[in-house]
């Protein structure tokens, strides 16, 4: 099981300071937490995709590309890549030349991102959301396999023997895992392609998150990719630790109150009640995080938020320490005991060059 962190590249005001970081700042920090994630011993590093403020990751293959320079072992990602509002054939191109600088240690996810006023800056119409992220996906999916292409859509000009380049490395197409937080249909189109779903169980009740994560698993089956428990499920989550989980509390508090998403809303206690947020000690988050095998089965990776709502850079890389020490370490164990042998570990480069190569001899 993959362990790893995700950044949404918030530039967000520290409510305890007032200081806001220039945005040369936050961007700098994000690699420094990426760093910071290989050295603890994580998994994956995944960055979000924002075209507005308060947000920085613009261009998430440019930081993951530099990200890739500086690292030896961390698996780069994207926490969503806009399929709706990207050009598929950029998204084959910038991700095929980034497995290449990263030696494969690259996969991407696929969302329609929540920010409505993001499709007119890019030419699209948000009430075509659904059909532009299945076109879009259906695109790609064939330029990363197919050395030739014509293709003819409704949402974009024809292409006739259209090669992009560069070729995937090792002609193995990154793993692609598609991120929902409300959309069966996506869910549908992660089990009709046999590819990841990512549940960003953030901000609703797990209640939303089996149904739809049921769903997947489902029609992955349907589609004869393998029992539903053999679905490739990913899971996000927010956590906050100290060692006393009352230290936890009060120090986590105002940012969570000021946060810019759910700030100003409902407490904080409700909110850890009504949603996967965990603020307390790392037994605490330990316990949590186990606990949601019990809701959505067996699954291949766990990434956690741990930089938004203004929190400092200090306090971030503590929270990583943490993780990496006290947390995750347990989590690996705990996971492991009792996972049914026929459940797979979460792709990589190198299990699905061995799979195409089983592919090719058979």
């Amino acid at each position: 099981m993959q362990f790893g962190i995700f950044t949404v590249g918030d530039v967000t005001t520290d409510p305890t300071t007032g200081r806001t970081v220039s945005e040369y700042e936050r961007i700098k920090s994000m690699v420094t937490i990426a760093l910071k994630a290989e050295e603890v011993g994580l998994d994956v590093f995944a960055t979000g995709e924002h075209h507005n403020p308060p947000f920085v990751p613009s261009s998430p293959t440019t930081m993951l590309g530099y990200v890739a320079a500086r690292t030896e072992r961390l698996i780069l990602s994207t926490s969503t890549t806009l399929i709706t509002t990207n050009d598929p054939v950029k998204i084959a191109e910038d991700f095929a030349m980034l497995q290449h600088l990263a030696d494969g240690r690259v996969d991407v996810m696929m969302g329609r991102g929540n920010t409505g006023p993001v499709y007119p800056w890019f030419g699209q119409d948000i009430r075509q959301g659904i059909p532009l992220a299945i076109e879009n996906y259906a695109l790609l999916h064939e330029l990363w396999r197919k050395d030739v292409v014509d293709w003819e859509g409704r949402f974009r000009t024809p292409l006739q023997g259209f090669t992009s380049t560069p070729r995937p490395l090792d002609g193995v197409p990154p793993f692609v895992w598609h991120g929902s937080i409300r959309s069966p249909e996506i869910a549908e189109q992660a089990a009709y392609y046999g590819d990841g779903f990512f549940a960003n169980n953030i901000f609703w009740p797990k209640e939303h998150y089996m149904r739809l994560i049921g769903l997947y698993r489902q029609r992955y089956a349907h589609y004869g990719h393998g029992t539903p428990e053999q679905a490739i499920v990913g899971l996000g989550g927010q956590v906050f630790m100290r060692k006393n989980s009352q230290d936890a509390v009060n120090e986590f508090r105002p940012y969570f109150d000021n946060a810019p998403v759910y700030g100003h809303g409902p407490s904080l206690e409700d909110f850890m009640a009504q949603t996967p947020l965990t603020v307390g000690s790392p037994q605490q988050v330990i316990d949590r995080t186990l606990g949601f095998r019990e809701h959505f089965g067996d699954y291949q990776r766990q990434l956690f938020l741990m930089d938004h709502a203004g929190l400092p850079l200090k306090t971030v890389l503590e929270q990583l320490d943490i993780l990496g020490e006290e947390v995750v370490p347990v989590l690996r164990e705990e996971f492991a005991v009792g996972r049914p042998a026929e459940v797979p570990d979460a792709p990589t480069h190198a299990s699905l060059k061995a799979a195409a190569r089983e592919v090719s001899v058979g």
